[in-house]
């Protein structure tokens, strides 16, 4: 076994596992939520839509009760017939389907978001393991899962008792009513059952579906070796990363260098900052900085630029402001032209004097 086995889960899953995760289908849904919005949905559609379906329901048996008899099913009508009876059907019960359709889209998407896989299709030989059966039913989730059932049974039991004992009185008076009377009141009652019911499942869901984030997200927990193996693998080992930036700052440091030679003058503080500035007119809008440094950095630049005869002013405001602001490689902004145009003025007045 593996020293990672030993290790105890304790971190929380990094966002490329839930991205795996969520790439085989493992994600966290309440099949109760489900449940719940879609017979909430099926009973807000019968409310709404009851009427007009009793009415093309009579309407059609009408036309089958007097009529039926006089049609004569051949070779030659019986397709028509049966385009009648399933336009028929279709139209009586297709606005109550596509509302429980949406309903069903809509829970899930809530839950989960738009997720395409065919990932939980693939046979797998662990779902044939007697074992694996086991270990599922004897898990926490499959212990929450008996209790839940049972709760839910006791639930519909005592909504359903309290119910129609409030209508038992119009229940006994259901033999003096005519058959229109006694399907609204039978029609109300189940209504009323079925919508107390459901509202009962939803708080049921809520907790499910609270249950079922907290044990996905304990599944997805994952090692601190596990979390260091990963960042690893997707985002480098930090010992290369951390060579390769020197690598790259080493590289850049001595072509940063080797622009001190063509320096028109460098600016410092006059000890622990310098700012090496060149201005071409013909090429540049503006100064650039062609390099910079602190302490060690900045000895090193002076050191090369007396070697090289490029002149050093001091000028510890300007310093501070061009090593704060400006980047290597940058030109000098606006704010500081006017400051950096009297170093360069000065400077220039210098070398016309030595050339004079």
């Amino acid at each position: 076994m593996t020293e990672d086995s030993f290790q105890e889960k304790t971190e929380k899953a990094t966002p490329r596992r839930r991205q795996k995760a969520r790439e085989r289908g493992n994600v966290a849904k309440s099949t109760e939520l489900n449940s719940a919005l879609i017979l909430l949905a099926s009973l807000a559609a019968l409310g709404f839509l009851a009427a007009g379906m009793s009415r093309r329901l009579m309407a059609l048996s009408r036309f089958f009760l007097s009529q039926g008899f006089a049609i004569q099913l051949n070779q030659v009508n019986l397709y028509s017939y049966f385009c009648f009876v399933l336009k028929a059907i279709f139209t009586l019960f297709a606005p109550f389907l596509l509302v429980v359709a949406i309903a069903g889209v809509a829970s899930n998407l809530a839950q989960v978001g738009f997720l395409f896989t065919l990932e939980p299709l693939k046979p797998k030989l662990s779902t044939l393991n007697p074992l694996s059966g086991f270990k599922r039913l004897f898990s926490l989730k499959g212990l929450f899962e008996l209790p839940k059932a049972v709760f839910k049974l006791i639930i519909i039991g005592i909504i359903s008792y309290l119910t129609i004992k409030g209508k038992l009185t119009q229940f006994f008076l259901l033999s003096q009513m005519g058959l229109n009377a006694m399907l609204k009141v039978i029609g109300k009652v189940a209504l009323l059952l079925g919508v107390r019911v459901s509202l009962a499942f939803l708080v049921l869901a809520a907790i499910d579906y609270a249950f079922q984030k907290w044990d996905y997200e304990k599944k997805l927990r994952m090692t601190k070796d596990e979390v260091k193996e990963e960042r690893k693998q997707y985002e480098g080992d930090p010992l290369i990363k951390g060579r390769i930036r020197s690598v790259q700052r080493e590289l850049a440091r001595r072509r940063m260098m080797k622009e001190i030679p063509k320096a028109d003058v460098i600016i410092t503080n006059p000890t622990t900052l310098a700012v090496a500035l060149r201005y071409d007119p013909e090429k540049m809008s503006a100064p650039q900085v062609v390099a910079k440094g602190a302490r060690l950095l900045a000895q090193k630049i002076m050191e090369l630029a007396r070697k090289h005869n490029v002149p050093i002013v001091e000028n510890r405001r300007l310093a501070r402001l061009l090593y704060r602001k400006v980047k290597v490689g940058e030109e000098v902004p606006v704010a500081l032209y006017q400051a950096v145009a009297e170093v360069l003025s000065y400077i220039y007045k210098l070398k016309n004097k030595v050339i004079g």
